[in-house]
């Protein structure tokens, strides 16, 4: 549909700038024709990006920042020269440009910056661009660190994630710059998170949303996540510790997949017993370690003797951690 009123508006372009040129000469027609096509593409690039790149209520706030800007200056102008100053005519219209440039560009910037502080359009727009809520529908951002730990697609699966699962167009490109990456290690991450996201497309139970919002002003991904979730009024999906920590001070809702799985694992309690193999070494003296089958670290007191073998413990504290879990034990006796 896109594509079809890009051709349309080119087409309609020509054809009313050659009608124009019709009566001159059938090169004129060409001529017009060809330099209205050029123009008409031209346009479309600029509105496009315009569109692409700016909010609603940003260029709301630009157009009515520069209505007011101009309606203020018309007033500056009216008591500038209702003063007896003893300018020329001359001068004085240079110097109402001046009042009215300066001022309309400076009401203009103060509502484009502050569009998201102005009551007034958060009530014109309250939803924020294509952050609308319909239906009880909520939007999900998904950052590049849980498109690669790949979990996302399993709780997709079972249902307990509601909604649309927003990719932003600039995440996408950081998967794909880390999949061309010269680091081996770096690419196997890259190409196994576009697995991911082809994976969740393909499924139809879910749905998938490709934002195009970028913010050229903001260099990190981060950042644009951030910014992105407070425009469309949506919730980040990540395991990032620090991209969490950030969104939350500025005051973004975060679901965190680490601290999902860490809420879902089994909780023990000292006194009860378990079944674990230990695999190696611990720091201390006599201690090894093994690992539960959802990744829990076990430190067993007086282990190391039955190092590589699977032995009955007792549990005798749980440690929590920003990282995880540890739980500590003893051998049954």
């Amino acid at each position: 549909m896109i594509i079809l009123l890009r051709v349309l508006f080119i087409l309609t372009s020509v054809l009313f700038t050659s009608i124009y040129y019709l009566n001159v000469s059938l090169i004129a027609v060409i001529i017009s024709g060809i330099i209205s096509g050029i123009i008409s593409f031209g346009l479309i690039i600029a509105i496009e990006y315009v569109v692409h790149t700016f909010s609603s209520k940003m260029i709301l706030a630009a157009v009515s920042g520069l209505g007011i800007g101009i309606v203020l200056s018309h007033l500056i102008i009216i008591a500038f020269t209702s003063i007896p100053l003893g300018i020329s005519a001359e001068n004085i219209t240079i110097y109402n440009a001046i009042i009215y440039h300066l001022v309309g560009f400076a009401i203009m910037m103060f509502c484009v910056i502050n569009c998201d502080d102005i009551e007034i359009f958060n009530k014109i727009l309250p939803d924020k661009v294509d952050g609308r809520n319909q239906g009880g529908i909520f939007y999900k951002i998904l950052d590049t660190s849980v498109i690669i730990d790949g979990r996302i697609s399993d709780i997709c699966d079972t249902g307990f994630i509601e909604g649309i699962l927003v990719i932003p167009n600039f995440v996408l490109n950081e998967l794909q710059m880390i999949a061309d990456s010269a680091d081996s290690m770096k690419r196997t991450r890259g190409r196994r998170g576009l697995d991911i996201l082809n994976k969740i497309q393909k499924d139809k139970q879910i749905m998938v949303q490709i934002s195009d919002i970028d913010f050229p002003e903001i260099d990190e991904v981060d950042a644009k996540l951030v910014k992105l979730a407070g425009v469309m009024n949506a919730k980040v999906i990540t395991n990032d510790f620090n991209l969490n920590k950030v969104a939350e001070f500025h005051g973004v809702s975060v679901l965190n997949i680490n601290q999902l799985s860490n809420a879902l694992k089994p909780i023990l309690l000292p006194g009860e017993e378990m079944k674990v193999a230990l695999i190696k070494e611990g720091k201390d003296a006599d201690q090894a370690i093994g690992y539960l089958d959802d990744g829990t670290m076990v430190v067993v007191e007086n282990g190391r003797r039955k190092q590589n073998q699977e032995v009955y413990v007792i549990v005798t504290s749980v440690l929590q951690t920003t990282a995880g879990r540890m739980i500590f034990a003893r051998l049954k006796e």
